[in-house]
């Protein structure tokens, strides 16, 4: 964010953490730089109380900040400037064409004038940023820009939680964009051609997130709403659980006998219809191509043996996403613990890495 009050879509120096604040966790990533590409300095994850973050809305900024004052000491990390995201009904996002001579300056006056066109808010009450991303496939006279919009509310709650817990916020990303980020240090490690197409779906708690990528820009996005909780609901009612217990799986306790085959292999299979859906959505899209490989991220890819199963099922590559698989490590960084979490630090990384912008 060039401007926290103003802007969505800005950029700000090293270094940075990213903070991901999800519906049950959030998780933070410190990256700096390394003679290979990256190093990873801190990560953390902390659980956060049930319903303090509804639908990408933060409805209890008191326990947000407080898991997020607990996850920053506990982490390792250091740095003092942090970026974040805004998702689902907190945002819009559209791609737009203007004619191809006008500067920067032209740009964010016609769009100040048209803005009412793009976003079903009073202009006052929202924060709105621009990135141009080229040239139009379909016009040499026209440039694609890409318009990002929040609700300033929204924007600020992520201000006040994040100063709350000792942090000052550099940068508000869009959280698909954010995964994008992440992906494009996916790619490059994975040797992946630019030309290839690619697809990412990001399994949150609630919600999912897939989206399609060739080369650096994304061709396609769409939220669904399906997501790990599930498997801990179900949980839940079949032990008769708390919240708390029936979380044994992320915290890698042993799961009550019979889970396998009456809990886990039903949710595996409906999460397999559900991004069988996802993927039917993509292809009827104006945007399809086809996908070379399908990466899995967010904490929703832990799920034992998804990947595997689904690759078998819809006959495409399907993979865990993890942006940090050949980052160096920093002294304080324990790998073991890194290896329970890696694909649902995915957003925080791609936050994370806006420092280097």
């Amino acid at each position: 964010m060039k401007d926290i009050l103003g802007k969505l879509l800005g950029k700000g120096p090293p270094p940075l953490v990213g903070v991901d604040i999800g519906s049950s966790s959030i998780k933070v990533v410190q990256l700096s730089r390394a003679a290979n590409g990256y190093r990873l300095d801190g990560f953390g994850v902390e659980t956060l109380p049930e319903n303090s973050v509804s639908e990408g809305v933060i409805a209890d900024a008191d326990a947000v900040s407080t898991a997020l004052k607990q996850v920053v000491r506990r982490s390792g990390v250091t740095a003092k400037r942090c970026a974040m995201a805004v998702t689902g009904s907190a945002v819009i996002t559209k791609v737009i064409n203007l004619p191809a001579d006008l500067s920067e300056e032209d740009i964010e006056a016609q769009i100040e004038v048209e803005a009412g066109n793009y976003i079903p808010f009073p202009r006052e009450e929202v924060s709105l940023d621009f990135e141009v991303l080229g040239r139009s496939a379909r016009s040499a006279d026209l440039l694609e820009i890409l318009l990002a919009a929040s609700k300033t509310e929204h924007v600020d709650m992520r201000r006040d939680v994040a100063e709350l817990a000792g942090l000052s916020v550099a940068v508000v990303d869009v959280e698909s964009f954010a995964i994008s980020n992440a992906f494009e240090l996916v790619r490059h490690q994975a040797g992946i051609d630019a030309a290839e197409t690619l697809a990412v779906l990001n399994i949150g708690s609630t919600t999912s997130n897939m989206i399609v990528l060739r080369g650096n820009r994304s061709m396609y996005h769409r939220e669904h709403s399906f997501g790990g909780n599930l498997l801990i609901e179900e949980c839940m009612r079949r032990y008769g659980m708390d919240l708390n217990q029936a979380r044994f799986l992320q915290r890698g306790d042993k799961p009550p006998e019979g889970f396998e085959d009456e809990v886990l292999e039903p949710f595996r299979q409906n999460m397999i219809q559900q991004i069988s859906r996802a993927l039917q959505f993509y292809a009827s899209s104006s945007d399809y191509r086809n996908i070379s490989t399908l990466f899995l991220a967010g904490g929703g890819a832990l799920i034992p043996n998804l990947a595997e199963t689904l690759g078998d099922e819809i006959g495409v590559s399907v993979e865990l996403g993890d942006p940090l698989k050949n980052v160096q490590l920093g002294p304080k960084v324990n790998a073991r613990q890194l290896d329970q979490v890696r694909p649902s630090l995915t957003i925080a990384c791609g936050l994370a890495m806006r420092g280097f912008d």
